[in-house]
């Protein structure tokens, strides 16, 4: 199945997040930064990285010759069960989850810079598919992603967690663009530092961030004394892969739930890291944290964790209907039980993640709120009546009725419609209807205006974002305008592209060699094309080449030592060619 299939077959709100892998989108100078880090990353996680790595780069359709093709790797994950597309950037990250959760692996579609060649803080295509594709061969690992998504795009996030997630994608931003100044830089990272600052009291999401941090993207397993890494952050850092195996500097600690109360910071080396004993240890941990999550709780206190969090929501009744929106106030009875909820704004309702025809945002432009509980002498909810069960307690349409609950909330009303779905009663609808607690204040005033009850004897779960994504499609992605510019020196482009060429046909004419050194001389610090020169051996480019970038290797930094290493490699090949 090709990129626009897969495209089309998803669900609508979806579709604006992916794009097309296109091949132009990538310069020679791209493939030559891939064959790099691919090449170092390869040789450094021999040893270090779990087995299922080295295994599963070419059952995902990734070598280390060029960026990966995602109709490739689709030819290949396919035979897995699972799909992967490409992203411009950052996307959030409930939609993030939702991908994973349909177990497909969303690639971010740029190639990070020649400049920052072992680390970037913008998603790109070495991380996703060179870091998380390889795993995916283990069933395990492919369950435990599986069923994170499905459980993060039901975790309840903050505004202040949409603020931090703005302000990191605005950083990445700026930093990838060659045109940002120290000035454009400061005032990101500051931006990030307030935004952190003002996000207190970690959310659902941010705490199962963490547990998605500390596993999948920056894990260990085996032991603290015995591990590999598997974490995609780790697998795709030249850096941090070399650095997280130093006891010293790194500290290992055995994952358990604990490791969501542990913060981490997406600019720095992390100052320790978890190591779990299996993907099924992990998943042990994500069902342990996720059994605290609002929605496998319900009652009262989700609906307080709802409207703490300020953000769009979802109660789910046990009766099946689905109250989406911004809530804000929950009343209780002395044992605690929710026995009346009540948000602002468009309020959407649906059954079975569907929205009821006639009650989305349009109708419930201002908010809804309705009782929640068992009536008074009714041995059932309310929802599993039959309509002539209902009529048998003087509930009958066209006529007024009084519903008096368990709670003390009492409608009255004249009964104009009852919607039923699935053989339950949803909602009741009423004109010239009052609510009013156990005390006679109002709850709602009485008006002629129509007045649409949520039928539900409790809530049985609460979850962020709104149930029907296809009617209210909350989440926008980024305008073109918001991703950082590609810029291409057109020499290098040139230069790259030549040198490719001529390690293919394995000669170099004179006037071939004498306008890449004419580039050398323009582009002094431009190391990558002098390193992918030095495959075009026995020639004037590749000698100068090397000399060149052993005198930038004798410069004693984390390049330098990754440079020292690419000559002692290919001189060591050459001697073993020529006593052969």
């Amino acid at each position: 199945m090709n990129q626009q299939a897969i495209i089309d077959s998803l669900p609508v709100h979806l579709r604006p997040f992916v794009c097309v892998q296109q091949a132009e989108h990538y310069s020679p100078r791209d493939h030559a930064a891939w064959r790099f880090i691919m090449r170092h990353l390869s040789r450094q996680l021999a040893s270090s990285a779990h087995p299922v790595y080295q295994q599963g780069l070419a059952r995902t359709g990734i070598t280390l010759d060029a960026i990966p093709s995602i109709d490739t790797m689709n030819a290949q994950l396919e035979k897995l069960g699972w799909r992967a597309l490409v992203v411009n950037g950052f996307i959030p990250p409930a939609i993030f989850m939702e991908f994973q959760a349909l177990k497909i692996l969303v690639i971010a579609l740029d190639m990070r810079s020649v400049e920052h060649i072992f680390y970037t803080p913008a998603p790109d295509i070495v991380h996703e598919s060179a870091g998380h594709a390889p795993f995916l061969v283990d069933i395990d690992y492919a369950e435990y992603l599986q069923r994170f998504g499905e459980i993060g795009m039901k975790a309840i996030a903050s505004r202040e967690d949409m603020a931090v997630y703005e302000a990191i994608r605005h950083l990445s931003i700026v930093k990838e663009c060659p045109a940002s100044s120290e000035t454009d830089i400061c005032a990101a990272e500051a931006e990030l530092a307030r935004a952190n600052a003002a996000n207190r009291e970690p959310s659902e999401a941010s705490l199962l961030s963490r547990l998605h941090w500390w596993t999948v993207e920056y894990g260990l397993v085996g032991s603290v004394d015995d591990y590999r890494i598997f974490g995609a952050g780790l697998l795709s850092s030249l850096g941090e892969s070399r650095h997280c195996l130093d006891d010293a500097r790194v500290k290992k600690i055995p994952l358990t739930v604990d490791a969501v109360s542990e913060a981490y910071d997406i600019t720095c080396e992390q100052p320790q890291l978890f190591v779990t004993r299996s993907c099924k240890h992990m998943g042990q941990v994500l069902e342990e944290f996720a059994r605290s999550m609002a929605f496998q709780r319900g009652g009262a206190e989700s609906l307080r964790k709802a409207i703490a969090a300020g953000t769009h929501c979802t109660a789910r009744y046990d009766s099946g209907i689905q109250v989406s929106g911004v809530f804000t106030q929950v009343l209780c009875d002395a044992v605690g039980n929710a026995t009346y909820l009540r948000s602002e704004g468009p309020t959407q309702l649906a059954c079975s993640d569907r929205e009821i025809y006639g009650h989305g945002t349009e109708r419930h432009s201002r908010g809804f709120s309705a009782p929640i509980g068992q009536l008074k002498d009714f041995s059932r909810c309310l929802s599993l009546y039959t309509i002539d069960e209902l009529k048998a307690h003087d509930i009958v349409i066209g006529q007024a009725v009084t519903l008096e609950y368990l709670s003390g909330i009492t409608v009255r009303g004249t009964l104009s419609e009852i919607v039923r779905q699935e053989h339950r009663n949803l909602i009741l609808s009423f004109e010239h209807c009052s609510v009013s607690d156990r005390d006679g204040a109002e709850l709602l005033p009485a008006s002629p205006c129509r007045y649409d009850m949520a039928v539900g004897s409790r809530i049985s779960s609460v979850s962020g974002g709104v149930a029907d994504k296809e009617r209210w499609q909350l989440f926008k992605p980024l305008t073109a305008a918001s991703a950082a510019p590609a810029v291409r020196d057109d020499e290098l482009t040139q230069a790259y592209a030549s040198v490719a060429g001529l390690r293919t046909a394995g000669t170099c004419c004179e006037a071939e060699s004498e306008a890449l050194s004419e580039c050398l001389d323009r582009h002094p610090q431009e190391w990558l094309l002098r390193v992918e020169m030095l495959d075009l051996e026995g020639s004037e480019l590749s000698r100068r080449a090397a000399g060149e970038l052993r005198e930038r290797a004798g410069l004693g930094d984390e390049l330098a030592a990754l440079l020292a290493i690419e000559l002692e490699t290919r001189e060591a090949r050459r001697d073993c060619r020529q006593s052969a």
